[in-house]
């Protein structure tokens, strides 16, 4: 059976979730001050944490100190995309 959660890119596609939502869910996941669960958009939430550490790549680029700003920056917007909304 599929899942019936979108993904956030999937809500970003559809114009549900701004470019400016995402991007202030990479901000909070960069200054390290992350909730468990964010709203993300109207009806739906996204557990952050969950979502980061879902993401191999993401997990290491982030944990890496030698990690540039702007990887880190694509490590954590594309684990973010990736990861499944949750309606509210």
């Amino acid at each position: 059976m599929a899942d019936s959660s979108p993904t956030v890119g999937e809500l970003f596609k559809a114009k549900a979730v701004t470019d400016e939502q995402v991007g202030a869910l990479v901000d909070a996941v960069l200054a390290g001050k992350f909730e468990d669960r964010a709203e993300l958009a109207e009806g739906y939430m996204l557990d952050v944490a969950a979502a980061v550490k879902a993401s191999a790549f993401a997990t290491s680029v982030l944990a890496d100190e030698t990690s540039k700003p702007g990887a880190r920056r694509n490590a954590a917007r594309t684990a973010i995309l990736l990861a499944r909304a949750e309606k509210a």
